[in-house]
């Protein structure tokens, strides 16, 4: 953890001390006062909530400072109070400062998909070379980049963040934060497209990440994906290209689907070439481990170093998992978030593994805007072509799904919809038979997790 001193902090984020010793010293950071554990310096943030009004409680739970730019009564005379114009500047500018004292090389990943499974992915790599930092969770906006930055030691050697956003100028702050060496652009999918016109809009977006990265910088970039490839064009540092296309640096060839045992390909690398074993299913997640293994490439680790590592790798939590049950029931746990493309690999990929019937459970794709009805009508179809033998719906949008699997021939009576994930859960855990694959997946706000979880207490106990 970072460790500056009280007098340090004051002079970073332009504050003044109110109270407390200069000499205190944190390496402890929270916004959250229901996270304090002791010793923590508070950021009273104001968002949809006001901090402020927090502050007291944060020190009664163990806080031993807070960092405030509205009145508050203070309850508590030995705790330190810093008073600044902007609470949120100041801890974006506290990180920014933490960073520029250690020096890490910065690897920033953003794209429509796969962020969190390219950080991990890369992490795990790398981890093998030089002492890593990665971003927590999925903490990849305003508030989670400085947050992590503030648990950086002075022996890290490399930062790992996911940059994210909803709108314009938001990658471009976040870059300003912590400027990437090394800058990943997974992909642009209609992913909020209720805030965007377009899915160019959202290409200009991202492409805030690579005008913010440090001169000299290296892009490493998914050269499948046309957007990218145009949103890169003026880019003047180095250029590391994955996909599957011939003309990528990094690619997979030859892919084989070896049902539960993964994929099996040979990785083109750096003019070298290996055959490697990836144990996660899909061709997304495959996406995603190029991309990791352009980020290596950039570190200049060698592909013998690799190959070994690569059988290692794991989904992060709700992202590709496959829980293996008793009476020969596979569910793929895919819950954590989804958006037109990202269903479209699952719904292909995991149909090919072996079943007696195939159940994709699927809740709504939230913020796609206008058009919504047309993701999910198509989505239906596609369910209905990749062969699944049921459907089930969960949310007011993903009615639309079953419209587009009864165009495409699927059977009414094999469709349901339920209002929550809840309802959908009770129904599967009785609808469920020996040999089935489930899939389910949906938007992180329809909380498909409860799914998971209702069919763990299920079939753990059968």
């Amino acid at each position: 953890m970072a460790e500056v001193s009280l007098k340090e902090i004051a002079q970073f984020v332009n504050g003044k001390v109110l109270q407390g010793n200069f000499s205190m010293k944190f390496k402890k950071f929270s916004i959250d006062s229901r996270l304090i554990e002791g010793g923590e310096l508070f950021f009273a943030i104001k968002s949809r909530r006001n901090g402020h009004e927090f502050v007291n409680d944060a020190f009664k739970r163990g806080a031993n400072g807070a960092v405030i730019s509205e009145d508050v009564h203070i309850e508590y005379k030995d705790k330190a109070i810093v008073f600044v114009s902007d609470t949120l500047m100041a801890l974006q500018e506290l990180g920014r400062k933490v960073l520029s004292i250690y020096k890490p090389r910065v690897v920033g990943i953003t794209g429509s998909v796969g962020k969190t499974t390219v950080k991990e992915f890369s992490a795990e790599i790398i981890k093998h070379f030089s002492r890593v930092l990665k971003a927590e969770k999925n903490y990849n906006n305003h508030l989670g980049v400085p947050l992590t930055l503030l648990k950086l030691e002075k022996d890290h050697e490399v930062a790992i963040l996911e940059m994210g956003m909803s709108s314009k100028g938001e990658i471009r702050r976040l870059t300003e934060i912590a400027p990437p060496d090394i800058a990943v652009i997974t992909n642009i999918n209609p992913v909020h497209l209720q805030f965007f016109s377009n899915l160019e809009e959202i290409a200009l977006a991202k492409k805030e990440i690579l005008d913010g990265t440090k001169q000299n910088g290296i892009a490493v970039l998914n050269f499948d994906d046309p957007l990218v490839m145009k949103i890169s064009e003026d880019f003047n540092g180095e250029r590391i290209y994955f996909g599957l296309k011939p003309e990528a640096f990094i690619r997979a060839e030859n892919i084989k689907f070896k049902e539960f045992e993964g994929i099996e390909f040979d990785l083109i690398y750096g003019g070298e070439k290996e055959k490697v074993n990836f144990k996660l299913l899909s061709v997304s997640y495959l996406y995603d481990l190029l991309a990791a293994l352009g980020v290596a490439y950039s570190f200049n680790i060698k592909l013998k170093d690799i190959v070994e590592i690569i059988p290692t790798l794991k989904p992060a939590s709700m992202r590709g998992e496959v829980i293996k049950f008793k009476s020969n029931i596979i569910v793929v746990n895919d819950s954590y978030n989804s958006n037109p493309k990202a269903l479209e690999f699952a719904l292909r990929d995991y149909s090919h593994l072996p079943a007696k019937r195939k159940i994709a459970v699927l809740g709504d794709m939230l913020e796609l805007g206008e058009g919504s009805a047309y993701f999910h009508f198509r989505a239906g179809e596609k369910v209905a072509n990749f062969g699944y033998d049921y459907l089930i719906t969960v949310g007011k949008e993903s009615e639309k799904m079953l419209e587009g699997a009864l165009s495409k021939g699927m059977e009414h009576k094999n469709l349901f919809n339920f209002e929550e994930s809840d309802q959908a859960g009770e129904f599967l855990i009785k609808f469920i038979k020996e040999g089935d694959l489930i899939l389910v997946k949906g938007s992180r706000g329809m909380k498909m997790e409860k799914i998971i979880n209702k069919l763990k207490e299920k079939l753990a106990g059968d």
